[in-house]
């Protein structure tokens, strides 16, 4: 009588893309995400708990009908959240990256300055959460999105 099939190995290490590990390099990150730039974020200031940036938006951004993208709000949250989470666990030698965006569209704009202000709501050992407003000039909600961001092994810089 024999015993039990020994279980099958373990499937090999992830390869490829998927394998990556972000890199903890980032002295200007307007500079070193040619997507954060191009969504138009500018950061006006970086903390772990806070971030503070701003859109001037234009045409560029419109969707046929002549408003602002959606895609455009969420992508500044998205990245509001995660540069803001990854300022938190830096010294850690982490990086925080999106689990879950959920943003909500409340006024249409066509254009103009949109301040973006993100708050982190929770910091754990391993995810946060992050709270992020965009207002207009008149200092009316524009849109609300919230981050849910898992910490995790950042690549360390190259020489």
């Amino acid at each position: 009588m024999t015993g039990p099939a020994a279980p099958p190995p373990p499937p090999p290490p992830p390869s490829g893309p998927s394998a990556a590990r972000p890199s903890l390099q980032a002295a200007s990150l307007e500079e070193a995400s040619a997507f954060v730039s191009a969504a138009g974020l500018r950061l006006d200031e970086v903390g772990p708990t806070r971030l503070v940036g701003h859109l001037d938006l234009g045409a560029e951004h419109h969707t046929p009908w002549g408003v602002i993208h959606g895609g455009v709000y969420c992508s500044a949250v998205e990245s509001a959240a995660s540069i803001g989470g990854s300022t938190a666990v830096a010294e850690r030698g982490e990086v925080a990256v999106g689990l879950t965006n959920t943003t909500h569209f409340l006024r249409a704009l066509s254009g103009g300055r949109v301040d973006v202000e993100a708050v982190a709501v929770y910091q754990g050992r391993t995810h946060q959460l992050w709270r992020v407003d965009l207002t207009d000039g008149e200092g009316r909600l524009v849109a609300h999105g919230e981050v849910r961001l898992q910490n995790i092994p950042g690549r360390p810089p190259t020489p």
